[in-house]
């Protein structure tokens, strides 16, 4: 019993190719495209991301600002221009520890020049020795704020609100703003 075999024709296979091949170019001319919209999300991303850690680590020196296990004297938090200082005895001893500097209490935050920074055992808002938080090769801080409300019979609260853009794509920028509550204050 002879069997008969069909395939394709050749000018079915061609038209079968072309319509491959312009479907492959369309594909080609959209990925670089999609590759650098990924890339831009990635950067947003990694970006939100640190800031964010820097925002909770901020508002946990604020939420713990104040703490004594005695009578401690002073401010718990100072706020300054694009800075704040916060205290707490956090050896419970009663009092707020100045010096030396690998056992103060008080720790300052600012924003110079693009940079997030911390001190521990700082006494202003200025001066040097301060540790950058944020890669200033990577991420541009622009503001650092922070907003203080006082509210009748409860502690006060505090808006900590920061904005950043990558240094090498400096139209990727993010904003944050977090509340804590100063039970201590």
């Amino acid at each position: 019993m002879p069997v008969k075999q069909q395939g394709f024709s050749l000018i079915e296979v061609l038209i079968a190719m072309a319509i491959s091949s312009i479907l492959m170019l369309a594909t080609v001319r959209f990925l670089p495209s999609l590759q650098s919209a990924a890339y831009r999300q990635t950067q947003q991303q990694a970006l939100e991301e640190d800031l964010w850690q820097r925002l909770f680590t901020l508002a946990r020196h604020v939420q713990r600002a104040g703490f004594c296990r005695g009578n401690c004297g002073g401010e718990g938090l100072v706020i300054g221009q694009q800075c704040f200082l916060s205290r707490w005895d956090s050896n419970l001893n009663g009092r707020w520890e100045e010096a030396p500097t690998s056992v103060a209490e008080v720790t300052g935050f600012r924003l110079q020049d693009g940079v997030l920074e911390t001190l521990r055992g700082a006494s202003s808002c200025t001066g040097k020795g301060w540790e950058k938080m944020t890669d200033p090769n990577v991420t541009v801080v622009d503001s650092f704020v922070v907003h203080r409300r006082n509210i009748a019979h409860f502690a006060p609260e505090f808006t900590i609100e920061l904005t950043a853009h990558m240094k090498a794509h400096p139209e990727i920028r993010v904003s944050a703003r977090y509340g804590a509550t100063g039970h201590n204050l």
